[in-house]
C-alpha cells in the first residue's frame, strides 16, 4: 500500500497526517481556531520526519480541496502542491463533503443501513455547502450551495433516516425536523480521516494537475466591509 501524507484545512481545524496499509503513522492537529498558516508546515514536517527517520518516502500527497474556508484551501492546495512538485510525487484531491461523511461513518458505532449522510459546511446566514451520500458513498445529492429552510431534504427524509454533520448542521437543526433527521455533533474533517478516501484514489491512479487543479469552492468569494467601529 502507499505511504500518503494528507493535508486537510477546509474549516477552522489545521491537521496534516501521514498513514500507509490503513494505519496512522503520524499526525497531529489543532481545533482551536484558523492558524493554518502559522500551524500547518509544522505539522507537515512532523509527518515528513517520521518518514525520513523510518527510512520511508511519501509515494503521494492528498490535500482536502474544498468546499470550505477560501483562505483555508488555498493555504492546504499551495502546501501540497509545493510538497508534490519537490518530491516529485502525485497529488491526490480529497472532496470535504465525502470526508466528512467517512467522519460520520467512524464516529458512530450504530448506523441504520439505508442511511444516508448529509455532510454540512457553515456558508453565510442560512447557507450551507452540502451533498447528500448513501453509504457507499454515492452521491444522490451534488455538492452545491443551499439555503436551508423546513423543506430541505423532506424527500429523502419521507423515507429514509438522513445524518447531517459538520458546522453547518447547527443550522439546519433549527428549521429540519422529523423522526428521520439525525443529527451527529463534533463532526469535523481532518487528516486522518482522509486515509480511505486518498488510498482509494491512489489505487484509481485518480491524480490532481499540478499546474491547473484548484479549491471546488462552488461559489464565488464575496468580500464584506469591515465595520467602522466608530459609527
Amino acid at each position: 500500500m502507499a505511504l500518503i501524507l494528507s493535508i486537510e484545512t477546509s474549516t477552522s481545524v489545521c491537521s496534516a497526517s501521514l498513514s500507509a496499509e490503513g494505519m496512522i503513522l503520524a499526525h497531529q492537529e489543532c481545533f482551536e481556531g484558523r492558524n493554518h498558516a502559522t500551524l500547518l508546515s509544522g505539522y507537515v514536517k512532523h509527518c515528513l520526519d517520521y518518514a525520513r527517520e523510518h527510512e520511508m518516502k511519501p509515494d503521494a500527497i492528498a490535500v482536502s480541496i474544498g468546499p470550505g474556508s477560501y483562505t483555508g484551501l488555498r493555504i492546504g492546495l499551495s502546501e501540497a502542491k509545493g510538497l508534490a512538485y519537490a518530491l516529485d510525487i502525485p497529488l491526490i484531491g480529497v472532496d470535504t463533503l465525502q470526508l466528512l461523511a467517512v467522519s460520520a461513518m467512524f464516529s458512530s458505532e450504530y448506523l441504520p443501513e439505508d442511511a444516508l449522510f448529509a455532510p454540512m459546511i457553515d456558508a453565510r446566514r442560512m447557507e450551507v455547502f452540502t451533498a447528500l451520500y448513501d453509504m457507499g458513498l454515492t452521491p444522490l445529492m451534488q455538492p452545491q450551495p443551499l439555503i436551508l429552510d423546513s423543506g430541505s431534504y423532506s424527500e429523502w427524509l419521507d423515507k429514509s433516516p438522513v445524518i447531517f454533520m459538520g458546522d453547518g448542521s447547527d443550522k439546519a437543526r433549527e428549521v429540519i425536523k422529523g423522526k428521520n433527521a439525525i443529527f451527529l455533533p463534533d463532526v469535523k474533517p481532518v487528516a486522518v480521516d482522509m486515509m480511505p478516501l486518498a488510498e482509494k484514489a491512489y489505487a484509481e491512479r485518480r491524480f490532481l494537475d499540478l499546474a491547473y487543479s484548484v479549491p471546488a469552492y462552488l461559489k464565488e468569494f464575496q468580500a464584506t466591509k469591515p465595520k467602522n467601529p466608530l459609527t
